[in-house]
């Protein structure tokens, strides 16, 4: 999965707990989009996540 280009914002891990307290492995992916940004100027597509999208971190193309 791709990471944010402008935070680093990528994949977190940790373990699903059961009932019984039976642990497996576990991934969370960010929410990653690919977008065409502006950047110095030029546009160039980037992997951003939403909440960089959000916030206005990025200005899109």
């Amino acid at each position: 999965m791709a990471k944010c280009d402008i935070c680093g914002k990528g994949v977190h891990f940790g373990n699903n707990v059961s009932h019984s307290n039976r642990k497996t492995n576990a991934i969370w992916h960010a929410n990653v989009k690919r977008v065409k940004c502006i950047i110095n100027g030029s546009a160039k597509r980037m992997h951003v996540c939403t909440s960089c999208l959000k916030s206005g971190k990025v200005e899109r193309a």
